[in-house]
């Protein structure tokens, strides 16, 4: 086995279609804890695969309710992040509603951008949207 030189950083990037159906969610969730413990992703990522799991949770949700067709996940790894990417073709942006006890949902894009370093939304000129969050790998 050959050490890696010190300060060098391992990176990984997968992707993935998932299909329009609320089991979607539930495979993106056991997707990504796969892609985290993997041997090709440093092993601090795996200390946040609980957060990642519940942020590629509620963005495919979200895009699988409001997507037309099929969403994609994207993961990667790098320098010391985790990034998480969610495209789907539905109009619109996701927002943050305020808080309400009597609502199922809603709190979502709110959440994710409580558990994420950054958070940004990019509308394409094509339709569509992709959500990109990213983690502090540890």
């Amino acid at each position: 086995m050959r050490a890696r030189p010190q300060g060098v950083r391992r990176s990984a990037r997968v992707e993935y279609a998932l299909p329009r159906q609320d089991v979607s969610a539930s495979w993106a969730r056991r997707l990504t804890a796969g892609f985290l413990a993997g041997s090709r992703t440093p092993p601090e990522a795996a200390l946040r695969t609980d957060e990642a799991t519940l942020i590629v949770s509620e963005l495919v949700t979200n895009a699988t309710r409001h997507g037309r067709s099929r969403c994609r996940l994207r993961l990667s790894t790098v320098a010391g992040t985790i990034t998480i990417e969610v495209y789907d073709d539905g109009p619109g942006r996701p927002t943050a509603l305020a808080a309400n006890a009597d609502w199922e949902g809603g709190r979502g894009i709110a959440l994710v951008r409580h558990l994420s370093r950054h958070l940004d939304i990019t509308s394409h000129a094509t339709g569509g949207k992709t959500v990109r969050a990213v983690l502090a790998a540890a």
